[in-house]
């Protein structure tokens, strides 16, 4: 089996490490100076009382997204007292919540948390001198840059560079078709895919990662049947600043790129400036933006219900895809989410909304738990970037269901 991927990393502790206590590590160090790093620290000189306060988007009062490293503890009992909790964006995102951690930045697992309404507690020992906290699993810049050059090996990918963003970042678009199709390009249905318009809902990348792996898998029935039909547009990171500052749901000025859509600008979101150009220029079938729930325990998306141009030819399509990705992953539900919006109530802000309504389009989006999935729970990793990525290769079925109705 032909793939254009890196071998992924296990979520699975790291077992039986060697545990090294140095004289030179008797003191307790936190650090979030790296790609994503968020923290504020109050106190962490004992163990059992670090408190920490979650900070807030470099320009915007979001506080949700924290990362950071802890040195010195091998072997001690520590305990994270989160004092802002309450204060935070989505405190209700708090219940049943359990904080990931890791050793070396590649196996990630969840550690013990409570939240009494006020404080989220997180307890854990230390198997090294060395411990990442997060959110959740982050997906690094660099893992973004590696994943960009790994699928330009493909014949089928194209790298395009839509453009900057405000802090001088690529922003980098990538156009995935089979040229020996016999389908005329015309024809072909023009696929969107687009993650990580709000920074810290890194589960979205991941499952950008697991959809492309599957894609550009030569020997997948599904994705052979897709790339003879359509042409896909895909952009893994929507906002690579919010990515790298360690924000939550802004960019550098403090834009959310998901209420941008209606009148983005080059001073304000030039991501979403950039990207809504080049669709109109390709035009859209199908897109899918790709986005995590900090309160709601399952996987579910939202489709266009509430605009104007909902129509009952909208209306099938989004009841196949979902009917056939309920089919696929055991991980997908239709049970639980936000609910349809009233009828022509709709936010013309959102990209899925203005989308469907400026394309007469299929769109969607896609929510995914920082917590767990709760019909099918993992009690060490919870919801995880590894399951994330098998969503993502899932939705290539219900992709199919739905390509030859498209138009």
């Amino acid at each position: 089996m032909e793939s254009y991927l890196r071998d992924p990393p296990h979520n699975e502790p790291v077992r039986n490490p060697q545990v090294f206590t140095s004289p030179f590590m008797s003191t307790l160090h936190i650090s979030s100076l790296f790609d994503s790093g968020a923290i504020e620290v109050l106190h962490q000189d004992d163990p059992a009382n670090i408190q920490l306060r979650i900070p807030s988007d470099n320009a915007a009062e979001f506080a949700q997204w924290f990362h950071f490293r802890l040195q010195g503890a091998a072997g001690v009992p520590v305990t994270l007292r989160f004092m802002n909790a309450s204060a935070c964006a989505y405190p209700k995102g708090w219940d049943g919540y359990q904080v990931v951690a890791s050793h070396d930045r590649q196996h990630w697992f969840r550690i013990a948390t409570t939240y009494d309404g006020t404080v989220m507690t997180a307890s854990t020992t230390p198997d090294t001198n060395s411990i990442y906290f997060a959110y959740f699993e982050p997906y690094s810049w660099d893992r973004h840059l590696d994943l960009i050059g790994s699928v330009a090996a493909s014949e089928h990918v194209q790298v395009e560079h839509l453009g900057q963003t405000l802090d001088r970042r690529d922003l980098n678009l990538l156009r995935i078709a089979d040229a020996s199709s016999a389908v005329p390009e015309a024809q072909r249905k023009k696929i969107w895919v687009i993650a990580r318009q709000h920074p810290g809902e890194t589960m979205a990348e991941w499952f950008i990662e697991g959809f492309l792996e599957r894609l550009l898998d030569t020997d997948d029935p599904s994705a052979r049947v897709l790339l003879a039909q359509c042409v896909f547009y895909v952009v893994p990171n929507m906002n690579p600043d919010g990515s790298v500052r360690g924000n939550l749901r802004t960019n550098a000025v403090g834009s959310n790129l998901n209420r941008e859509w209606l009148t983005p600008t080059m001073e304000k979101s030039p991501e979403v400036f950039l990207v809504r150009a080049r669709m109109q220029q390709t035009g859209v079938d199908l897109c899918l933006d790709a986005h995590g729930d900090e309160a709601l325990p399952v996987n579910f998306v939202i489709g266009s219900d509430g605009i104007a141009g909902f129509t009952q030819r909208i209306k099938g399509l989004q009841d196949v895809f979902k009917a056939a990705w309920v089919a696929a992953s055991p991980d997908f539900q239709t049970q639980e989410g936000y609910g349809p919006a009233h009828g022509t109530r709709a936010n013309p802000t959102l990209a899925t909304n203005w989308i469907a309504q400026n394309f007469d389009c299929l769109a969607f989006t896609l929510e995914m738990p920082f917590k767990d999935n709760a019909g099918l729970p993992d009690a060490a990793h919870g919801w995880s970037g590894e399951r994330s990525k098998k969503l993502g290769a899932s939705v290539l079925q219900p992709m199919c269901s739905v390509v030859g109705q498209l138009r």
